[in-house]
């Protein structure tokens, strides 16, 4: 049996329907995953319950036939009646432990983390992956903090072992910076939802990633 750790993707696609309005979830998620994307999150702060439950299932679908993990941004519930592979927990948001009690032992379950502290905070909950960030500027949500860097995103990736996936402002033109400043993958909305093209611009990080992933193998470091 596959390992949570090993369907924790380096690629994920957060889809959304804000920052642009073509293209629904379970579109963004096919041509995300021709892309080459290898998670998919469902975040959409504006549904209900059940109008949230249905597009996830519709996604899923899409998901499914394809091997790829779905995650559901915040709600454990619209996750658990889904049957999604996971949740993702911001700040605010309920508990690693309780997400873990919900959803079971094989599913994946990521958290928020803006400082050092935070990421060792979720790491230390247990969480199977921290989404750390935001690394660069962004204009898919409004951030009060200033970015936090490949700097910080570097000194982060040395304090736990715990997969660290970086979102905030990458593109396929500094993805590669990020992956070997240590960080395990990256989360986009913008570069993706946003692209004239959504499957040429996942496909455009995917090769980021790759290349990156590779340079730091040649180099030996982990």
């Amino acid at each position: 049996m596959t390992t949570r750790a090993e369907r924790i993707g380096t690629l994920h696609v957060i889809t959304d329907t804000e920052v642009q309005s073509r293209y629904g979830h379970a579109a963004l998620a096919a041509m995300a995953i021709e892309g080459g994307a290898d998670s998919i999150q469902l975040r959409d702060k504006r549904l209900s319950f059940a109008e949230l439950l249905a597009v996830a299932r519709e996604v899923l679908a899409v998901c499914r036939s394809a091997g790829v993990p779905l995650i559901v941004n915040d709600r454990v519930k619209v996750a658990l009646e889904a049957r999604a592979d996971g949740v993702h927990l911001g700040r605010t948001d309920a508990t690693i432990e309780d997400a873990r009690a919900a959803l079971g032992p094989q599913a994946i379950i990521g958290g928020t983390a803006h400082s050092e502290e935070e990421l060792i905070e979720v790491a230390g909950a247990g969480a199977d992956y921290v989404g750390f960030g935001h690394i660069f500027p962004t204009t898919s949500k409004r951030k009060e903090s200033a970015p936090l860097g490949l700097e910080a995103l570097r000194r982060a990736c040395r304090r736990v072992t715990t997969p660290v996936v970086a979102i905030g402002g990458i593109e396929a033109e500094n993805a590669a910076g990020v992956i070997e400043a240590g960080a395990w993958g990256i989360a986009v909305i913008a570069a993706v939802c946003r692209a004239e093209d959504p499957r040429a611009a996942t496909r455009s990080l995917r090769e980021a990633i790759t290349g990156a992933v590779r340079k730091r193998q040649d180099s030996g470091k982990p």
